[in-house]
């Protein structure tokens, strides 16, 4: 079978032929000239060197950075910041400016927060092996208190009194403050300063006193604090705080005598104590405790020998009342005298103090 041909015009044929070449063109060009994109980087070894070049280049702070920083580092307001900085022999250089604030606004708060009452305040502990210590820093509102600068200027305090010389009572407080430093060797006057200066509050050490162990040998003996309310995570200090010393004579008392003299210090702090035992109390205050019931009785016509024993077992509850042993046992079970419940451990209690 002979197919038909197919006759077209001329003019057709080279306009077919026209466009079939203008898209061979197209393709070769765009398969020739397209290439992938690729980014270029310099060599690893100059990336590092660029990197050190920009990072050795010391860093330039603003004044607003610079009194941010110092104000975090001292605590003082920003107008002293300012005026620690602007000065001529600081010139913007923060330890410069640190120390200018210790001479100039340190004194110049004291000098204006002198004089004004310091009722509020706490109480911090520090307990060593042979020496615990129990202090009270004052302070003028009960929110500076609660602020972790105030809670660790009353920590350092502690720190520093059980260092001391002393035995009992520290009654030079302000030769103590002056000569006492703190664990870096810093004097504690500066930290004084330097609290007063964050707080801006007349800031007072009001009381120290120690609670040395009596044992001639460490081994036998314990001492033990409580601080209720405490008021920082870390600083050992609240609103009051006590201290104990027990002494154990076996192996049983050894066992017993960490969470007994635990027990026994918050006992201390809830029913407040005012002397060890008895033969502690000073003899006018058992005297005149015994006029106030000789007083009361004055009218009741018994016989003298009954009345004696009446007034004797008033002062036993007298006694119960301002001695520590022979208080009820606030946080034992079924509340024990204290000197029966540390006897039953092998335990005896040597000293307390409390704020």
């Amino acid at each position: 079978m002979i197919l038909p041909a197919i006759i077209m015009p001329s003019r057709t044929l080279s306009r077919i032929g026209t466009i079939a070449t203008r898209s061979w063109s197209s393709t070769a060009a765009a398969t020739s000239t397209v290439q992938p994109r690729h980014r270029t980087y310099p060599p690893r070894q100059q990336q590092q060197q660029q990197h050190l070049y920009y990072s050795s280049t010391p860093p330039s702070f603003s004044i607003a950075q610079l009194v941010k920083e110092l104000r975090a580092s001292t605590g003082a307001p920003m107008m002293e910041c300012k005026k620690a900085l602007s000065s001529p022999e600081v010139n913007n250089d923060l330890e410069l400016a640190r120390d200018w604030l210790r001479k100039h606004g340190s004194a110049k708060a004291s000098s204006k927060v002198a004089g004004r009452e310091a009722l509020e305040g706490l109480v911090g502990i520090k307990i060593n092996d042979r020496v615990a210590s129990l202090v009270k820093v004052a302070s003028e509102t009960d929110f500076a208190s609660r602020s972790e600068v105030f809670s660790a200027f009353v920590q350092e305090v502690a720190d520093a009194a059980a260092s001391a010389d002393s035995t009992t009572v520290v009654h030079d407080i302000p030769k103590f403050v002056s000569t006492a430093k703190n664990d870096d060797g810093k004097p504690l006057s500066e930290s004084l300063n330097d609290a007063i200066l964050a707080i801006r509050e007349n800031l007072q050490v009001d009381s120290v006193t120690l609670l040395p162990s009596s044992s001639s040998s460490s081994s036998n003996s314990l001492l033990a604090g409580y601080v209720h309310g405490r008021a920082s995570p870390t600083a050992t200090c609240g609103t009051s705080a006590s201290l104990v010393e027990v002494e154990y004579s076996s192996e049983k008392g050894k066992e017993a005598a960490a969470d007994a003299a635990k027990k026994l210090a918050m006992h201390v702090v809830a029913a407040k104590p005012r002397y060890l035992n008895p033969s502690d109390v000073p003899e006018d205050v058992v005297r005149k405790e015994k006029e106030i019931l000789m007083e009361k009785m004055a009218g009741s016509k018994k016989p003298p020998e009954i009345m004696e024993k009446i007034i004797t077992g008033q002062l036993r509850k007298f006694y119960e009342g301002i001695c520590l042993t022979e208080q009820a046992h606030m946080v034992e079970e079924g509340n024990p005298k204290v000197e029966k419940a540390l006897k039953e451990l092998g335990l005896e209690v040597k000293g307390f103090r409390l704020i």
